[in-house]
């Protein structure tokens, strides 16, 4: 008599444990479900916050993130396809943000957002993410440093090309005590990227405004 009682128990026991394991999963999922919302809603916010940090008030009147494209360039830093921006004021292009990468900072790549008039001007520049020491190489962030406005106003022209590098290096960008090699990738990223902007203008603002025509 007792083998059916031991099996009793040990089936009940079991039934317990295989609905406790299918409310865990199930509570689990659920909660990497809302938590992925949130963390997407927040890094959108944040992402608006930025791109609405980099071109002045009233330069364009649509939301950044919902004429986005992709785009693919050596220049623009990384092998895989980087996201721009356009700005429209009364549906024409009034700049673009591209979103770019420094691939030789101190402690790794540094993600930029690089805000570009349509006249090929500097309207700004963002450091979206890095890995560089603290106290030292973070000075890239606006949170640390103004260093970061340095770029604003500039264009291929303004500097010219030999001006685009760091004082150490003969050009025309400060660069940090203790640290020169955070900000001499940060400004050869945005030199590319000016020049990818250069050589490829009329392609980005004509398809731009060929889709909202």
């Amino acid at each position: 008599m007792a083998l059916p009682e031991i099996s009793r128990s040990m089936l009940k026991n079991s039934l317990v444990l295989g609905l406790f394991a299918i409310a865990t999963v199930g509570l689990v999922a659920t909660l990497h479900h809302v938590t992925a919302e949130r963390i997407a809603t927040a890094e959108r916010d944040a992402q608006v916050r930025a791109l609405s940090e980099i071109l002045p008030r009233g330069s364009y009147d649509n939301h950044l993130l919902d004429n986005s494209i992709e785009l693919h360039d050596p220049l623009l830093g990384s092998k895989s396809p980087q996201a721009a921006y356009i700005a429209l004021k009364d549906g024409k292009p009034s700049a673009i943000i591209l979103r770019a990468t420094a691939p030789d900072g101190y402690s790794g790549a540094i993600q930029l957002l690089i805000g570009i008039q349509a006249d090929g001007r500097l309207a700004g520049v963002r450091v979206l993410n890095h890995r560089e020491t603290p106290g030292l190489g973070d000075k890239i962030e606006l949170a640390k440093s103004a260093w970061i406005r340095s770029f604003e106003g500039k264009s291929l022209a303004a500097p010219s090309g030999d001006g685009w590098a760091v004082k150490k290096d003969r050009g025309e960008f400060d660069q940090f005590a203790g640290a020169t090699i955070t900000p001499r990738a940060v400004v050869k990223a945005v030199h590319k990227a000016l020049q990818y902007f250069d050589a490829h203008k009329q392609q980005l603002f004509a398809a731009q405004v060929k889709s909202n025509g």
